[in-house]
């Protein structure tokens, strides 16, 4: 979030951001906004530990509606997304993962990667849909696997990768440069 604030606050992204949405009442996202002067709100996510429930869907739904969205940029979000929300937003939410998707779907992609002992790893931008990190892939950008890597070094690598890359493919949405036809990104210059 903080990457892509000061890309849209320096111009680099021709966007701004008009909430910053938690299920974390005490988030560092809603610090980080606040400090930079941004609407900033804990929304309850309800009763289920890995997606929101069906108020709480409504309550995301209609705050987003209010702050007149044109973009929904995940980052740290760790709740499944479906139903209503989705059918609200189509083809607008966009999410990081530290992995090459296909790869490494779901939680602590970094430590999968390591466990199957791959080479190369890295971060994918992709649309959000009813599956679990299968939505279009937007870009990736990859991260070698060093032979001395720790869950802990890794997972910073890839977050510096994920810093780069996030504000690009904002910048690109943002300008129009990214369709999407079947499940392949198309960028234009």
């Amino acid at each position: 979030m903080v990457a892509i604030a000061e890309a849209c606050a320096t111009g680099q992204i021709p966007a701004e951001i008009a909430v910053v949405l938690s299920d974390v009442a005490d988030a560092g996202i809603l610090d980080r906004a606040r400090e930079r002067k941004l609407p900033a709100e804990f929304i309850p996510p309800g009763k289920f530990r890995t997606k929101l429930d069906e108020e709480a869907e409504q309550a995301f739904v209609k705050r987003l509606v209010e702050a007149q969205v044109d973009l929904i940029v995940l980052a740290g979000f760790m709740r499944i997304l479906k139903g209503e929300f989705l059918r609200s937003f189509a083809n607008r939410v966009v999410n990081i993962h530290p992995s090459l998707l296909p790869a490494f779907p779901g939680l602590e992609a970094w430590k999968q990667a390591l466990d199957y002992g791959v080479r190369v790893t890295g971060c994918t931008v992709h649309f959000v849909d009813q599956g679990i990190d299968s939505g279009p892939i937007l870009a990736q950008e990859t991260v070698p696997v060093l032979a001395e890597d720790t869950p802990a070094t890794l997972h910073e690598r890839i977050q510096q990768a994920e810093r780069r890359l996030y504000p690009q493919v904002v910048r690109a949405l943002a300008e129009g440069q990214i369709a999407v036809k079947g499940r392949q990104a198309v960028w234009s210059n």
